[in-house]
């Protein structure tokens, strides 16, 4: 299901943990299931719980409870946009709107060419970088104007 080397950074994040609590690695095995497919199916989620020995329901609750898991098809860019009260009030919500005009798509769509997802997100404790942007759950990207935006995208679309 997954492949040599997700398998060995799974393996890696368990050994963090008492060798009864496999599943505390879950979070981990994920994100790195997410990394190598692109986005989280039953089937993948149900072998990372045979793997770590836990039921699939507990990895469902995991998988739906945080939205930096993808639980259908994305974009090749995921791009998160903080619109918490603190990001909204030092231009969240403009970057986000002005996203959406330069996308041309909403929150949870993604565009024609599947280059790019549009995610509104909760607080990334950076309030005092806002806007801020994440990009694939791994990038962050503060002080977002319209021109770094339009940068962004252009490095993006390389």
């Amino acid at each position: 299901m997954l492949n040599s080397e997700s398998i060995k950074k799974i393996d890696a994040e368990v050994k963090k943990y008492p060798s009864n609590q496999r599943q505390s690695a879950v979070m981990s095995a994920l994100a790195i299931a997410q990394d190598e497919k692109g986005w989280l199916t039953n089937e993948i989620m149900d072998f990372v719980a045979h793997y770590l020995g836990m039921p699939s329901i507990a990895v469902y609750e995991v998988a739906t409870f945080y939205n930096m898991y993808n639980l259908k098809p994305t974009g090749k860019y995921k791009i998160t946009v903080c619109t918490n009260l603190p990001c909204s009030l030092s231009g969240g919500n403009d970057a986000a709107d002005y996203l959406k005009q330069k996308l041309g798509i909403d929150f949870n769509q993604i565009t024609d060419n599947a280059q790019f997802a549009l995610k509104e997100g909760e607080c990334m404790g950076a309030c005092g970088d806002a806007p801020v942007l994440l990009i694939n759950n791994k990038r962050m990207c503060s002080f977002m104007s319209q021109e770094k935006i339009d940068r962004l995208l252009e490095e993006l679309n390389k």
